[in-house]
């Protein structure tokens, strides 16, 4: 069985060894959307808290928006999984800025220092040594992660890969035997054998290969998603999308869904590396690389807010932001003044008998933990119904948490591993948890679809836990129709 690397590299037709992936030109409007705070206005910049939200409709004047809402929905992964965390990865890339300047400056316009400094944050971190997948050099290797197909035959780059193979091993067994002068005497010597670990041959290559995508392409956007997804996979979803000859990227991705354009969709699904959604990280990326320019002690609050829990969550609800309610008591109190809705099965949706399973424990009826803020109840009843309605499968999904009291939260931490003993969205109103269980695979992949999309509107932090999907609403939930 091919590994996933190797799986990867078939699937990209045109080029099949392109690992890397092209930048967005400047200019875009997304360049401050990461320190939006909740406290000073929960929507998106030119979004109305008040205008109406139709997760599967698509409106071109909201391009821009959607751009917005799609680079904030996927910055958590950045944050989460950046070597050593984004200050200590932005410190690396920093290195790289003259070299970026220069590649950026020679490319003719094709792309700005920002995106290509963007790119080198999110394919290596800024480690011009890195190799992807097993550490086979045949893989997506150095700061702008080119397959060694990829360098030789597209770009022209000088890539020996047997003597790289053998540099490559040699510099390894010299760390495991604690001799860093061997380790670092073979990488210099791999340097001379295999230019993409040079990093200005890197970024020269990089920047050719965005010339040949443009030109195929002839968009700035379509050749961003190319780098990582290849050429000729993209020219497949746009010949299934069928309405116009060179969509921007951000129609091609919002106007596909399963029943809309539903070849484009499948296409762009079945790619499963996440290519897809390369766009909205390097936007993030570039966002992230501004904060540690401009404002670092606001970056250093989003990455405290992305690292406490494995979902965005917090981001969406930051500590002391949101009541959190302490007793049952709190609980009677909010459902009296309609803060808290209490929840009850519609079509596409059932209660897990078991919802509220402690709650003599903790003084009171399990009724009174059947509820959520109205903003998440508005959310989980239309997810129960497109599911149901793009799925075809009558049978609903099962809801088995919503809001907690910390008493009841702290009972829960002796019995459940999941649970957390700080701070629990759970206790805001806000989180739910739906059971990992499904009729059919339609009815699972249609689930999926709709995590994705509400997750690329910033309307969800979502997280896989090995009994439920654990689901955090945004505010403006409450606008979410259609």
């Amino acid at each position: 069985m091919a590994s996933p690397s190797e799986a990867a590299r078939r699937r990209r037709r045109l080029y099949p060894g392109v690992a890397v992936a092209a930048v967005i030109a400047a200019g875009t409007t997304v360049a401050g959307v990461l320190n939006d705070r909740e406290d000073r206005d929960p929507a998106l910049p030119g979004v109305q808290t008040d205008e109406r939200i139709d997760p599967l409709g698509y409106d071109p004047s909201q391009d821009d928006d959607l751009t917005a809402r799609a680079t904030l929905g996927h910055s958590h992964v950045l944050f989460a999984k950046s070597p050593g965390g984004v200050f200590a990865t932005a410190r690396r890339v920093e290195r790289y800025r003259p070299l970026i300047e220069r590649a950026a400056g020679e490319s003719g316009g094709v792309v700005d220092a920002d995106t290509l400094e963007a790119l080198v944050f999110l394919e290596s971190a800024g480690r011009a040594d890195a190799v992807a997948g097993d550490g086979d050099p045949e893989n997506a290797a150095g700061l702008t992660q080119i397959v060694a197909q990829t360098g030789e035959g597209l770009l022209g780059m000088r890539v020996q890969l047997g003597r790289s193979r053998e540099l490559t091993r040699a510099a390894r067994r010299a760390r495991a035997r604690n001799r860093p002068a061997a380790a670092r005497r073979a990488l210099a010597a791999r340097r001379r054998v295999d230019e993409r670990f040079v990093p200005r041959r890197a970024l020269a290559a990089t920047v050719r290969y965005l010339r040949i995508a443009h030109d195929a392409l002839g968009r700035d956007d379509l050749a961003v998603v190319s780098y990582h997804m290849g050429i000729g996979n993209l020219q497949a979803v746009i010949a299934a999308y069928g309405e116009e000859e060179r969509p921007p990227y951000v129609r091609l991705f919002f106007d596909s869904t399963p029943q809309r354009h539903a070849a484009a969709w499948r296409r762009l699904s079945a790619l499963g590396d996440d290519s897809s959604t390369y766009l909205w990280r390097l936007l993030a990326a570039k966002a992230i690389m501004r904060l540690w320019r401009e404002d670092r002690a606001e970056l250093a609050r989003l990455e405290e807010l992305h690292t406490n829990k494995a979902s965005a969550e917090e981001v969406l609800h930051p500590p002391g932001s949101t009541r959190t309610y302490a007793s049952p008591d709190d609980l009677r109190e909010a459902r009296e003044k309609g803060e808290l809705a209490p929840l009850s099965a519609t079509r596409g949706l059932r209660l897990d008998r078991r919802m509220g399973e402690l709650a003599r424990r903790a003084g009171a009826e399990p009724a009174r933990y059947r509820a959520l803020r109205p903003e998440a109840l508005n959310l989980v009843r239309w997810m129960g119904a497109k599911v149901r309605e793009i799925s075809g499968v009558p049978a609903p999904l099962t809801l088995t948490s919503a809001v907690r009291d910390q008493r009841y939260q702290d009972l829960l931490v002796g019995t459940n591993r999941e649970a957390t003993s700080g701070y629990s969205l759970h206790t805001t109103g806000y989180a739910f948890d739906v059971l990992r269980r499904y009729r059919s695979r339609s009815q699972a992949v249609a689930f999926q679809f709709v995590l994705d999309r509400l997750q690329s509107l910033n309307l969800i932090a979502w997280v896989r836990e090995p009994a439920a999907i654990h689901v955090t609403a945004a505010r403006d939930a409450a606008n979410v129709a259609g």
